[in-house]
């Protein structure tokens, strides 16, 4: 009899303490770890994207952490398939792999597929791209609103990539983007379970605000000038380096950003709360979780 592979998938808002838990779990089960932190990618985005310590690194393989560039072009279809390359390789050897992150979007596309779009007129981009230029994002986060209210609660509205991508669908199709979304599903040759880590709101919002603060303390501000030529790059339009390219530009202050940093990844958190709060088939961990506890229910569900 073939023995059955498995994909354990910890989800959970940022800052919760799915690296620490994912590599006591790979530990137990002699297993690799694979990000989906879409922000972790990226090598010269080591302090602002919160990547694992290079001692938690030595401990258990990890992949997909620092492997690109950011001028690199690298989107979900990219990690679907890089994704799928590897667990071919790697379920030779393990019978259990570990997926970790928060980014629900390219976790999904592993599991399930790529959802469809149709092809749009590149026209609109082009001037999508002029009205974020000319009228600022606030222009484009209204249209939005007004043309997919459902998708504009779910994605991040300050991701300008994501806005101006979910636009030229929206106004190239006639339909709202979100109505391209989970129609399709693929039939994967493993099977997953998910696990969520959860706790009361507050909790979330104070380790991510003193988080935030170990980062200025680690060199985040240093790590941004170093990234501010290419601060128009896609993969830096995300928190944590977008407001602090604003106080280099003189736009606002330093303790301003910070605040607006601590402001915009509560956001981000509360976001992927709602994302995978509506996935029925993850079970929840409440904060702090004992690893024997979530070891004792990989082992009922897939033995």
């Amino acid at each position: 009899m073939i023995p059955k592979k498995y994909l354990i998938v910890i989800v959970g808002p940022t800052a919760i303490g799915k690296t620490a838990l994912s590599i006591a779990l790979a530990k137990h089960f002699n297993s690799e770890i694979l990000s989906a932190d879409s922000r972790q990618f990226f090598k010269e985005m080591a302090i602002g994207t919160a990547v694992p310590s290079s001692l938690e690194l030595q401990e258990i393989p990890h992949h997909f952490i620092q492997h690109k560039n950011v001028k690199d072009t690298y989107n979900v279809g990219d990690f679907e398939r890089d994704v799928l390359q590897l667990l071919e390789e790697k379920f030779k050897q393990h019978d259990i792999l570990f997926m970790v992150g928060g980014s629900g979007l390219y976790i999904k596309a592993v599991l399930d597929g790529m959802d469809y779009f149709p092809e749009v007129n590149p026209a609109i981009r082009t001037q999508l791209m002029i009205d974020l230029d000319e009228k600022g994002i606030h222009y484009l986060q209204e249209k939005l609103l007004r043309l997919d209210p459902h998708y504009y609660k779910k994605v991040d509205i300050n991701n300008t990539h994501r806005l101006v991508r979910a636009l030229e669908i929206c106004i190239g199709s006639g339909e709202a983007y979100s109505s391209f979304l989970g129609k399709k599903t693929e039939n994967r040759d493993f099977l997953f379970l998910k696990i969520g880590l959860t706790t009361d709101r507050d909790f979330i919002y104070d380790r991510i605000n003193k988080r935030v603060d170990q980062m200025m303390e680690g060199g985040l501000l240093e790590e941004v000038k170093e990234l501010l030529p290419h601060k128009d790059l896609n993969a830096l339009q995300t928190v944590g380096y977008r407001e602090l390219f604003q106080f280099l530009n003189n736009d606002i202050s330093l303790e301003e950003a910070i605040e607006e940093i601590k402001k915009n990844t509560r956001r981000y958190a509360k976001r992927q709360l709602t994302w995978f709060r509506k996935e029925e088939d993850i079970h929840w961990f409440d904060h702090p979780v004992n690893p024997e506890d979530v070891i004792a229910y990989i082992k009922s569900r897939t033995t």
